[in-house]
């Protein structure tokens, strides 16, 4: 399993919803996890790794405890606003300010099928609202501020051309 990089048309897909928590949604959870905690990161969608699937790991403390990993997560409220910098593993080394609100409230699945309801704010929340974003094909690059978006226009364009080469075979 390898985290799909940007400009993968994965990304920008809407995930489907996981319709049923076997064997299989609980070994790629793990698997997701193990990810997170190789790569130094906080959360990541499925999307992230080539999956059309509404599963969500996040662990903010990096600690791995408590609940972590989350299936068929939405938001149904959000309050505030805060810019901060945010990144993302499907985008190396691109760093920019990101509008966020400051609290949300998520409802979600854990792996045994019971409902959650989770309430967010500062990094939880931003992480929360960063891998929906994924799961609804949504980027972090799309609510940028408009100074960020100038700043990485040059790295995107070097990921896009690193993309287009490693899907022709070119090194």
């Amino acid at each position: 399993m390898e985290i799909v990089t940007y400009p993968n048309p994965i990304l920008r897909s809407k995930a489907k919803p996981i319709e049923e928590i076997d064997n299989e949604i609980c070994q790629t959870a793990e698997e997701m996890l193990d990810i997170i905690y190789d790569a130094g990161g906080i959360g990541l969608a499925a999307s992230q790794i080539g999956l059309s699937k509404r599963l969500v790991v996040l662990d903010v403390t990096g600690e791995k405890t408590g609940e972590r990993v989350f299936i068929n997560p939405y938001i149904i409220e959000e309050r505030g606003e805060i810019i901060e910098e945010e990144g993302c593993l499907s985008f190396p080394d691109v760093m920019g300010k990101v509008i966020r609100s400051q609290y949300v409230t998520v409802i979600a699945y854990n792996l045994k099928g019971e409902k959650l309801k989770i309430e967010a704010e500062g990094l939880l929340s931003r992480a929360w609202q960063h891998e929906i974003d994924h799961i609804n094909g949504c980027l972090f690059i799309d609510k940028m501020t408009p100074a960020s978006t100038i700043a990485i226009k040059q790295k995107l364009k070097e990921l896009e051309l690193s993309y287009q080469n490693n899907r022709a075979g070119v090194s």
